[in-house]
């Protein structure tokens, strides 16, 4: 494992949503854990900007409907995964290389009853482990920013498919070249590795064989998306605190306050890609 890879295992291995807590959090609202259904998750197991409403619109530009066979590059604990499986009737495969995020998902997954149309592997999206021409889909929010090489990671994408299949992805952009503090700070908080442009991104997409369509910058939808969580991260330390718990990982949260501020700056943000492998 590359040393980037393995600071973005460290990063999630810390990371402030895990499955144990989801799981306390339903225990204490519900007073059990029993029968759940995929939709008490949905609150708290989608750890992506936009939440469901993010993952409807990566469906309908992924084309993704009943027995699409769809890959979740990144995948995280799964949400997106089962949110596409159980709202548009797909067959989801994870792919994620945090073995405590690949444990955590298979137990999420299974609580609701999804265990037959989500799977999680564990694995590296730039060696993936699936045969040639066998997804309709290939999906990823807010996660390819961790991967040292994402031009590898697109061929992956793009040999998986079947021809015409569709690829929908979301992740960080760079509108302007950070500082070197700043791109130190983006790395030792959060695992970032290098970031392109809307346009340098579409070309690499471009390169990896794929046909793609405009490109949709999310920067000021973004803006007022992390203003919030910001406000969230700070009342739960500050809460933490309070009580003398640990109030969460410093280094995250100095990059996080300091990505806000970028975001809100435009200097970084976000854009949603879409492209389709020639039929």
């Amino acid at each position: 494992m590359t040393i980037e890879m393995r600071s973005a295992v460290d990063f999630y291995e810390r990371h402030p949503i895990s499955a144990e807590i989801i799981l306390a959090k339903l225990d204490a609202g519900r007073g059990h854990l029993n029968g759940l259904a995929p939709s008490d998750l949905f609150a708290h197991d989608q750890d992506h900007y936009g939440g469901l409403a993010a993952n409807d619109a990566l469906a309908q530009r992924a084309s993704i409907g009943q027995g699409s066979r769809v890959v979740d590059f990144c995948a995280g604990l799964g949400g997106p995964a089962r949110y596409f499986a159980h709202r548009y009737g797909a067959d989801v495969t994870g792919i994620e290389l945090t073995p405590a995020r690949v444990r955590g998902a298979e137990e999420l997954t299974r609580r609701v009853g999804l265990q037959d149309r989500v799977r999680m592997i564990g694995g590296d999206v730039m060696r993936v482990p699936l045969p040639d021409a066998s997804a309709d889909a290939v999906i990823s929010q807010e996660a390819l920013l961790h991967v040292p090489d994402k031009a590898r990671a697109l061929a992956e994408a793009f040999r998986i498919l079947k021809p015409g299949g569709r690829l929908a992805f979301t992740d960080w952009v760079a509108h302007r070249t950070l500082s070197a503090g700043d791109r130190e700070l983006m790395w030792q908080g959060m695992a970032v590795t290098d970031l392109y442009s809307l346009a340098t991104y579409a070309d690499l997409i471009r390169d990896a064989g794929f046909s793609v369509f405009p490109a949709e910058d999310l920067t000021a939808d973004w803006g007022e998306i992390l203003r919030e969580r910001l406000a969230m991260y700070r009342k739960l330390r500050a809460d933490a605190q309070a009580a003398g718990a640990p109030a969460g990982h410093d280094a995250f949260y100095e990059s996080y306050v300091r990505f806000v501020d970028l975001v809100n700056d435009a200097a970084l943000g976000g854009g949603r890609f879409t492209a389709q492998k020639p039929a």
